[in-house]
């Protein structure tokens, strides 16, 4: 039998193989009264649980001493009816003991969840308010760590950390007291055997912390490889190689590490546990050995040498897992730490007090003298976010530098240039995905900065050069812009984007899951939905960023048909990758180093023979 009774061996062990390293963390000032403001809402049902977890520690003492009444006071006097009233008393406790245990459980699960809950939601939602910049640089296996294990981590330092340490510091504290009145002697003898288990036990536990941590990058190394091969274009760059083969071997090797790894853990685990049996079976040797010698002598009663015995059995246990406690305590504390760093990283793009919506009607956008430089690292990002290191930690170069036009309502403003020249940039500038670092973007001659962002979404569509899909059905994708949209104005949507007769013809038509990034479509087809998606939304201000690009000629050519009608009546910012496409526009932008060089119409800026004729003849003679 065991010497960690009452579950402490599993307990233990989970304390012992703590990365102790931990300890050497630096918490952030405040973190502790931050994590009492969360738990301040369960205040009755913490205090409710701890005086079950206490009440549930008293019950491990009153076992041992009920068994030595029955020997003392009943089996050696031969009182039956003193044995049968104890024994109904020690199945009476059983009985409230299992019924502690699910009550526990019950308030444990109440507080518990509800942390979970309550972190959880407010970090998912902060993170949806952090700028496009921040999600560029954040790994997004590290952020969803922070939702899941950071989160769940943080929840035990309200339930089983604090639970473990109230349960063991009342069980040692009544166990070692009821030892010391049965029998001081045999309790020093006890206690002088502590460092024959403490000591190898940490030995072992320093040894499983460090394979722990292998293990778990070994793990976070294997599952990064899975994310990355399971994902469509992971799994279609692996098969146009023809890799298949030595992505499994890759995989295996990886697989094998862990395996080896694994059997090495289990192994120190059971020498873990054959080491505990063995002093387990030396201390209750010896308690029986001095013990019965003291029975003999006449010292106490049989009764209490049982009792000592059984008593020994919840000496170690808690002593051992106190002695680790300030990892446990630490590890609790640093998953909050982690998840409060996350909360308190301050969206850069923010809506300020007292701002005020898009007023009605048509809409002009106007660049005022604008500036932009993209925000560098330390503004928008975590380092313990990023999988490697930073070593743009310097302000950026600046990428627009005194950008000035309108676009009034009904007119097309094309942005025409070479790859990285600034269109994009400015099109980001329109939705406020970027606050401006100097200058003004203005909607009908309101600063966006002082617009509220669901007015401004609202107002502003965009449709991107690579259209982006959620794993759902069509109609969930299309209904993404417009929650109360009826099936009828769906449809209208569709007929406007012409895809109707497409969708029309699959066999679950709206019903149909378009495959995650909407990989089940081909590129003309998620085009063609994601306008549909913009139509169903009725912008004042759309927004294109080269949504033809990349598409063959009919698919190209529908989409065209279908920005006529996204097109019409509204201020409209494109981005133009084929310059055919926009000879009608308005007002064609030549972007140039994050400058306007050339602006006019497409017939008067080929007149002009400058940079936007360049571009012209030399597309024209690639598609030559």
């Amino acid at each position: 039998m065991s010497m960690l009774g009452g579950g402490y061996g599993p307990q233990v062990m989970r304390s012992l193989r703590r990365d102790s390293s931990v300890t050497k963390e630096r918490l952030t000032p405040g973190t502790v009264p931050r994590i009492a403001r969360y738990a301040r809402p369960y205040r009755r049902q913490i205090v409710a649980f701890l005086l079950l977890v206490i009440v549930d520690a008293m019950i491990v003492i009153a076992n041992p001493l009920l068994l030595k009444s029955i020997i003392d006071e009943g089996i050696m006097p031969r009182q039956a009816g003193v044995v049968v009233m104890l024994s109904l008393v020690i199945a009476g406790l059983a009985l409230v003991d299992a019924g502690l245990s699910l009550v526990q459980r019950w308030f444990s699960s109440r507080i518990g969840e509800g942390l979970i809950y309550d972190l959880r939601t407010e970090v998912f939602d902060h993170v949806q308010r952090m700028p496009v910049a921040f999600f560029m640089r954040a790994q997004t296996g590290a952020l969803v760590s922070r939702l899941n294990s950071d989160v769940i981590g943080a929840q035990r330092a309200i339930t089983s950390t604090l639970s473990t340490i109230v349960s063991n510091v009342v069980s040692l504290i009544m166990v070692l007291g009821a030892m010391l009145v049965l029998s001081w002697q045999v309790t020093l003898i006890a206690l002088v055997l502590l460092p024959v288990f403490v000591f190898p036990a940490r030995w072992v536990g320093r040894r499983m912390s460090k394979l722990t941590r292998e293990q778990m990058q070994l793990d976070a190394e294997m599952s990064s490889v899975m994310t990355e091969r399971f994902n469509v274009a992971g799994a279609m760059v692996a098969k146009l190689y023809g890799r298949p083969a030595d992505e499994a071997a890759h995989f295996g090797e990886r697989a094998g590490r862990v395996r080896d790894l694994g059997i090495v853990v289990g192994m120190y685990g059971t020498v873990f546990r054959v080491a505990l049996g063995l002093v387990a079976a030396l201390a209750t040797a010896l308690v029986y050995g001095v013990g019965g010698v003291f029975v003999i002598d006449g010292a106490f009663e049989v009764g209490t040498l049982v009792a000592l015995a059984a008593m020994l059995m919840r000496l170690y246990g808690p002593l051992t897992s106190l002695s680790n406690v300030h990892v446990d305590v630490m590890t609790a504390l640093v998953s909050f730490d982690r998840v409060f760093e996350v909360l308190d990283l301050k969206p850069m793009v923010a809506e300020r007090p007292g701002a005020r919506p898009v007023p009605e009607g048509p809409v002009t956008i106007e660049f005022d003298d604008v500036r932009f430089r993209y925000p560098a690292a330390e503004e928008v990002s975590l380092a313990s976010l990023e999988s490697v290191a930073r070593p743009d930690t310097g302000p950026s170069q600046e990428v627009l530098s005194g950008v000035s036009f309108t676009a009034r309502p009904g007119e097309l403003v094309a942005l025409v240039g070479h790859s990285g020249a600034g269109k994009t940039t400015i099109t980001s500038l329109v939705s406020r995905l970027y606050d401006v670092t100097g200058g003004a973007v203005l909607v009908n001659g309101l600063d966006v900065r002082e617009l509220t962002l669901a007015s401004l979404h609202e107002t502003v569509g965009v449709v991107m050069q690579d259209a982006h899909l959620y794993h759902d059905t069509i109609g969930a994708n299309l209904r993404y812009a417009r929650p109360g949209a009826g099936d009828e104005e769906i449809w209208e949507a569709l007929r406007a984007a012409q895809i109707a007769d497409l969708v029309e013809a699959l066999p679950d038509g709206l019903d149909t899951v378009v495959g995650d990034r909407g990989y089940r479509l081909s590129g003309g087809e998620k085009q063609r939905i994601a306008l549909a998606r913009l139509l169903l939304k009725a912008p004042r201000v759309v927004v294109l960023d080269e949504a033809t690009a990349h598409l063959d000629s009919e698919s190209e050519a529908a989409v065209q048909r279908a920005l006529k009608t996204a097109l019409a009546g509204r201020t409209s910012l494109v981005i133009a990758h084929r310059l055919s496409t926009i000879r009608e526009a308005d007002t064609i932008l030549v972007i140039h180093d994050g400058r306007v060089v050339e602006r006019g119409r497409h017939d008067d800026l080929l007149a002009a023979g400058g940079a936007y004729a360049e571009l012209y003849r030399t597309q024209f003679e690639h598609q030559r």
